[in-house]
């Protein structure tokens, strides 16, 4: 007969959930300060063979003009920009620190 031991289930799952909210959370945090910083982050199209481009060039272009715009119009200060730049990098960082401490506790043990 199998027997599931249920706390060690429940911990695992617990354990999960606030992984996943910490790296999404933090990456979340990251993005929009890069936002605020000025740096938005734009992706150019990606070529792929026998598949569907997701965004045409036209459309990779507006997208850098939008975000050249955007940061031009920023009302932040030179400063609070580095500030903000400096702490997405930490939230990011932050992300890979969560990363590391699951992978850690897996090959790790309790």
């Amino acid at each position: 007969m199998i027997e599931i031991d249920w706390l060690a289930f429940l911990e695992v799952f617990a354990a999960a959930l606030a992984a996943s909210l910490l790296v999404v959370g933090f990456y979340a945090i990251a993005v929009r300060l890069l936002v605020r910083a000025g740096r938005v982050p734009v992706a150019p199209p990606a070529e792929f063979t026998d598949a569907i481009t997701i965004i045409t060039e036209k459309e990779a272009k507006r997208a850098e003009k939008a975000a050249a715009k955007a940061a031009r119009k920023s009302p932040l200060t030179d400063g609070q920009k580095m500030l903000a730049q400096y702490g997405a990098y930490a939230s990011f960082g932050m992300c890979g620190v969560a990363v590391l401490a699951g992978i850690a506790l897996i090959v790790l043990g309790r």
